[in-house]
């Protein structure tokens, strides 16, 4: 199943600490902006109302009512032409004079003029776009009637500051939070390393490296591993005694049965040898019962317990040492390909004990080879697969050999427990074990065993 990557810690705190960096810093240049817009804005509008107090100091007017300035202003801007600066000075009959910045322009005004000493703020239609104007009318020395006094600046003069501090702001604003991210992630790495180490730590007494969890842990995280170092502590105490009282039982159920061949022998010497065939038959079926039974609880107790991780390769070489002497007198060759650092979640024993089985069972009936081939993990398991060159198997019996006490050819010796130990072994630890007919000629088994990664 595919987790999503809203399950880690790591993805969460670092997705909090982004989309929070992110909204702050977002609303912080917001309100910076409005601030630095509100203070240039204000600042424009009084550098305005100054100029429109020296210019109303300077307006004068001519015998012919034409206006006119006793001087220039002392800002220079206000006379390159298309500087963005501009005034215009307008008398009642229409007669006006306006700054050298607006050459050939027009500053075109409300048809409403302001009251003799109020300040008017408006918008105007200039040269080149809006002008920012104040507006206000004076009455000079020999002057009959008010004179209209404007002055202004361009829009786009403020709003290419305004663009300015703001591109400026956005970049230190991004770089801030990139720092900020990159800090919080180093943060959430560091604070999160405890959780590792108690990852690595699982993963060591999985494969059996370690049995238990480190003490030396952050308090927040101790407790949990000494609660995890407690039940491991108890979960193999009840494997122990479990296995402990399954070779008990073995023990007392073998000593009766070693009774009872005794008196097989007994029998056989008195000249009773049909009775005491009987008898070591039936106790040779109850000791592989016994052994099936004890195999069964092994696996059952070990399958889910830490620790429990077997080398393919080194549970292979004793049981392929084991196969060519008790097969080589036939000339059966026993061959064995295995990935590097194969390792199952199995018991060294019942792993020896599943590729004893499947190969003895191979050597049997191989007419010269058999082949063990183990590959690397695919989806957390390891295929093992068990090839011989002998007649092979009807695909009708495939299954049918796994049955207990099911034997296809009675010449051959055994009792037929063999393959259903090594299924219901395979099958406990959670893998999966079917025939095919082999490359070779002969039969297949497939074996499919959980691996630790």
């Amino acid at each position: 199943m595919r987790r999503s990557i809203w399950t880690s810690f790591r993805t969460r705190l670092i997705a909090g600490a982004v989309i929070w960096i992110t909204a702050g810093l977002a609303v912080s240049g917001w309100v910076l902006a409005e601030l630095f817009r509100a203070h240039v804005t204000e600042q424009f509008d009084e550098e305005l109302h100054g100029h429109a107090a020296e210019l109303a100091v300077l307006a004068a007017v001519d015998p012919s009512g034409q206006p006119y300035l006793l001087r220039r202003l002392s800002d220079p801007r206000f006379l390159p032409q298309g500087s963005g600066f501009y005034w215009r000075l307008q008398a009642p009959g229409g007669r006006s004079v306006s700054s050298p910045s607006l050459g050939n322009g027009r500053l075109h005004l409300a048809e409403t003029p302001a009251p003799v000493g109020v300040e008017r703020h408006a918008f105007a239609d200039g040269p080149t776009g809006l002008v920012r104007i104040v507006e206000t009318s004076a009455k000079p020395a020999g002057a009959t009637a008010p004179l209209r006094i404007a002055i202004g600046v361009e829009q786009r003069l403020l709003d290419q500051v305004l663009a300015r501090f703001n591109w400026t702001l956005a970049a230190s604003l991004l770089f801030i939070a990139l720092g900020l991210s990159g800090a919080a992630m180093i943060q959430v790495w560091f604070g999160l390393r405890p959780l590792c180490r108690v990852r690595s730590a699982l993963a060591a007494v999985q494969t059996g490296q370690a049995h238990r969890l480190p003490d030396d842990l952050p308090n927040e995280v101790a407790p949990l591993a000494a609660d995890l170092n407690n039940l491991l502590e108890a979960n193999l105490d009840m494997l122990r005694r479990a296995r402990t009282q399954a070779g008990n039982l073995g023990h007392a159920l073998k000593t009766p049965l070693a009774i009872l061949v005794d008196e097989a022998q007994r029998l056989r010497s008195g000249g009773n040898a049909a009775a005491a065939e009987v008898i070591d038959q039936q106790c040779e079926r109850m000791q592989r019962q016994i052994d099936y039974q004890l195999a069964r609880a092994r696996a059952a107790a070990l399958r889910s317990a830490p620790g429990v991780a077997t080398s393919i390769e080194d549970a292979l070489k004793p049981v392929l040492e084991a196969m060519r002497r008790l097969h080589g007198r036939r000339g059966v060759a026993f061959e064995a390909a295995v990935a590097p650092g194969l390792v199952a979640a199995l018991d060294a024993q019942d792993l020896a004990e599943i590729l004893a089985n499947l190969m003895d069972n191979g050597g049997k009936w191989a007419r010269g080879r058999v082949e063990v081939i183990a590959r690397p993990p695919h989806g957390g398991h390891i295929l093992v697969t068990v090839d011989d060159d002998g007649p092979g198997l009807a695909p009708e019996a495939y299954e049918l050999v796994f049955g207990l006490g099911e034997r296809l050819d009675e010449q051959m010796p055994g009792h037929g427990m063999g393959l259903a130990i090594v299924k219901d072994l395979v099958v406990l630890y959670g893998g999966k074990i079917w025939m095919d007919a082999s490359p070779l000629g002969g039969l297949r088994v497939n074996l499919q065993l959980p691996a630790i990664v």
